[in-house]
Order: structure tokens, then C-alpha cells, then sequence
């Protein structure tokens, strides 16, 4: 996990397959939420579900670690101002994220965020789109996608984004679930205590976490 970053950029509805199951359209502009500290957690740590919903779901994600500052970035050289790639898993509390059309609440509640188990540098994954990711729920595959299906590239991210803030060290923007989240299920699949979730992403590593209730 990265100690301390000045901000955690995550971004909404980013795969093509992940906007059609929830039945969404495909936006013009990077849908973005931030992430505060209070809601990390590392590898091997659990996550919480919250006191106030049993509406608790996973997205398995790929994290991208901004190395150096930069405003105004081109997409051409985005690339420049990565250090490295981690895995998220972005767990949502669907019902206060729907309460309106922003997502802050659903995306907050304390240690719901986890991150890890590493970060890989640029020069081990010169091309993140021919990673391969997979979720699993206590052993069974939840999600299974590679991450080739962005409908914002990590450049063109990287350059919206640091038009309107200042990417610094440490930064991580958080790239987008693929399909197969629990919300889109029918019935809801919801995570609840003494489930055990992995993220995995092909050339980082396997994120895991267990499900504990928030006392």
C-alpha cells in the first residue's frame, strides 16, 4: 500500500462490458470520485462491512502510481509520469452510492478500500492493457477480464486528470471494475462476513482480503 498519498482518483463505469450489465451509457468524459485515506486498507487486512448496509460489493481493479508531478499532461506522455501498477479492490456500499448521482458516500465508509500486495514498475509491465485480471469470491470466479476493454485509456486519464489537479508522487488513480460485479446479478450477490476476497492481476500479484463486520 502507498503511505500517505495526497489523493486517491478512482474512475467510475471504465469498462465497456461493465457499462452495458449495469445497463449505463457510455459517458464523454471520465466519470471520477476520490477515495480518502480513512477507507484503506493493505493486503491481508479486512475489509469492513459497514453497520449501516448489507449492500457490500467487490470490484477488482488495476491501480496506476503516479511517480513524478505533473499539470497539463499530454496523453503522448503520460506514460513518463507513471512509477508503477498495484491491485484495488474498490468494495462499494451500493445503496448509499445510489442515494444520489455522486458516489462519495458509497465509495468511503472506512476500510473498504483495499490496496496491494505491491507495486510493479513500468519497466516489468510496459503495456498494462495485456494484463489479465481476475476476481474471486471464497474460490469462485467472480470476474475474469483482460484489460483491454477501457473505455478511457490510462493516458487519456492521466490527462484529463491533471488538468484539473496536480498529479504528485504517490497519486493513485484507480482505473474501473470490469463486469461481474455482485450488484448486476440477479439475485445481488453481497459480500458479508467470513468471505474472502482476491484480486488478481497477471505480472503483480494476488490482493486478498477478508469480509469482517464493522463492530
Amino acid at each position: 500500500m502507498i503511505p500517505n498519498p495526497d489523493k486517491i482518483l478512482c474512475v467510475g463505469l471504465n469498462f465497456l462490458e461493465h457499462i452495458r450489465e449495469v445497463g449505463k451509457k457510455v459517458e464523454d468524459y471520465p466519470l471520477l470520485f476520490v477515495r480518502l485515506t480513512s477507507s484503506q486498507v493493505g493486503h491481508l487486512q479486512p475489509i469492513l462491512r459497514p453497520k449501516a448496509s448489507d449492500h457490500l460489493d467487490f470490484e477488482g481493479e488495476l491501480a496506476v502510481i503516479i511517480g513524478k508531478a505533473g499539470r497539463h499532461i499530454a496523453k503522448e506522455d503520460a506514460g513518463q509520469y507513471i512509477a508503477g501498477y498495484s491491485i484495488y479492490n474498490d468494495a462499494s456500499v451500493r445503496d448509499w452510492q445510489r442515494h444520489t448521482t455522486q458516489y462519495t458516500p458509497g465509495k468511503n465508509f472506512p476500510s473498504t478500500g483495499a490496496f496491494g500486495p505491491c507495486m510493479v514498475t513500468t519497466d516489468e509491465i510496459p503495456d498494462p492493457t495485456a494484463l489479465h485480471l481476475t476476481t474471486t469470491l471464497n474460490g469462485q470466479v467472480v470476474q475474469d477480464s483482460g484489460l483491454n476493454d477501457f473505455r478511457f485509456s490510462i493516458p487519456e486519464v492521466i490527462a484529463y486528470t491533471s488538468t484539473f489537479t496536480e498529479l504528485l508522487p504517490g497519486d493513485t488513480i484507480i482505473t474501473g471494475t470490469p463486469s461481474g460485479v455482485g450488484a448486476a446479478r440477479k439475485p445481488p450477490l453481497w459480500l458479508k462476513p467470513g468471505d474472502t476476497l482476491e484480486v488478481e492481476i497477471t505480472k503483480i500479484g494476488k490482493l486478498i482480503n477478508p469480509v469482517r463486520q464493522e463492530t
